[in-house]
């Protein structure tokens, strides 16, 4: 048998034929850039400026980027709603009112309304009594091979749940919201307990505690991932209002449509979200703040004085060449699809991470972020043709605030998804009630129509 099956290890290297076959496929790939200018193709589903395309209808958030003024349409601070509500307010609204933000939000987004005092204790209660795994879920899943990236890990433990949902194909809306606040719930353990599992195959001590009734969802996550369970109440509030700024973000963004998308062809739940996860995986999404904070420590070990501005500009620039970092040509946390003046979760973060920043002793490294996110925009106008203005995105401070809470980059993208699953559920379900009718956009085929030519003639 062994001669006609490969060995194992060929199955992950880049043979020479391979590399011929990548060659060919390279070659009858390519399509020339010209052709979606003349075929006015909307690359990424956005124009020049950024406008999206318009693909659906959505009650749960909306983006302001641009407003209008004597009948121009011209940029302006950004602004984002959920469920009609300013988010600026409704962060001070918890914050004034000190209590958790991530259930109450959570609350909002599902079912369109603020609840009230009564309703949001029920909720919580109805959160914490799904805060638990099926039985050896640990051991025979998240256990099981642990994956060294946690999006990955934390894809197989979702699809991993079909298996233990006897209604798991049921579209009905009660169906796919008790799968939803499940998952909402879930979620976390599975993220931390995930984590712990790799760390132990990696020869770390293994450490899995039980979430506990009492605390939010923030508190839970630092508690559970740290093994002596201490945490502080600031960066318990961080982490929530972090938790809160990601939940959602619009109907257009990347892993959202994926929900969409999935959605309209009438799959479950778990396909769905795992689909999403899959989306917010890529670096040019979720894992942007992984990629912010790997380029800020290449900066501090080649820009000897960090408040030398003139030192800074120039591994901007060098980062723009393509001589800095990763060589692509990017400052990573500056520019956003949709914002061209401000990205309002970044100026709410930007107000406690200077706060954190105190706490922790980073006052050195917070002004660094300051110093790029003046210089940056600068340095792009130099070096690039920019159809609309360039600002710091939440994923320019996420990652520091990340960083300073001690959490580690495997899991910066995973509590992005802790998030942001709340946005998924409610757009599924207002796909479900809405939208009965697949996802299915066009596509302008180029290749010419070709005669079959039989083997002996080719």
């Amino acid at each position: 048998m062994e001669k006609h099956y490969p060995a194992a290890r060929a199955l992950f290297e880049i043979t020479p034929e391979i590399e011929h076959l990548a060659e060919l496929c390279e070659k009858n790939t390519a399509i020339d850039k010209e052709l979606y200018t003349k075929y006015e193709v909307k690359r990424g589903l956005r124009d020049l400026n950024g406008k999206g395309v318009l693909a659906g209808l959505t009650n749960i958030s909306d983006i302001i980027a641009k407003k209008v003024v004597d009948g121009q349409e011209v940029p302006c601070e950004g602004e984002l709603y959920y469920r009609g509500y300013n988010i600026k307010e409704l962060v001070k609204g918890f914050l004034d009112a000190d209590h958790y933000g991530f259930e109450e939000i959570t609350y909002l987004l599902l079912f369109g309304e603020l609840p009230s005092e009564k309703e949001l204790k029920k909720f919580h209660d109805t959160l914490v009594e799904r805060r638990t795994l099926p039985p050896n879920f640990v051991r025979d899943v998240i256990m099981k091979a642990p994956s060294r990236d946690m999006m990955n890990s934390l894809s197989r433990s979702i699809l991993n749940m079909y298996s233990y949902d006897a209604k798991a194909d049921d579209t009905s809306i009660p169906n796919v919201l008790r799968q939803c606040l499940n998952l909402i719930s879930q979620f976390p353990m599975m993220m931390v307990y995930g984590y712990h599992a790799y760390n132990y195959r990696m020869g770390e001590d293994l450490f899995i505690y039980a979430p506990k009734p009492e605390l939010s969802t923030a508190e839970n996550i630092l508690m559970m991932l740290r093994e002596d369970r201490q945490y502080t109440k600031l960066e318990a509030k961080i982490l929530d209002m972090a938790l809160v700024l990601h939940m959602d973000h619009g109907g257009g963004n990347n892993s959202t449509f994926t929900t969409h998308v999935v959605t309209s062809s009438g799959t479950d739940t778990y396909s769905t979200i795992a689909a999403a996860m899959a989306s917010l995986k890529g670096p040019k999404h979720g894992g942007a703040n992984i990629k912010v904070t790997q380029m800020f420590e290449d900066m501090k070990k080649n820009v000897h004085d960090w408040e030398d501005k003139d030192e800074v500009r120039q591994y901007l620039c060098d980062l723009l060449d393509k001589k800095a970092f990763d060589q692509k040509g990017l400052i990573y946390g500056m520019g956003h699809a949709v914002y061209s003046v401000s990205d309002p979760r970044a100026d709410i973060f930007k107000k406690f991470v200077k706060q954190l920043a105190a706490e922790k002793g980073y006052e050195k490294e917070y002004a660094l972020y300051e110093t790029v996110e003046h210089l940056a925009p600068e340095v792009i106008g130099e070096k690039r043709r920019i159809y609309k203005g360039v600002n710091a995105n939440v994923d320019f401070y996420s990652g520091l605030v990340y960083s300073m809470l001690g959490l580690p980059q495997a899991l910066y993208t995973p509590i992005f998804a802790a998030a942001r699953i709340v946005g998924w559920s409610a757009h599924r379900l207002e796909e479900l009630k809405n939208v009965d009718k697949i996802i299915r956009p066009a596509y302008k085929a180029l290749a010419e129509h070709r005669d079959y030519v039989k083997m002996e003639d080719r």
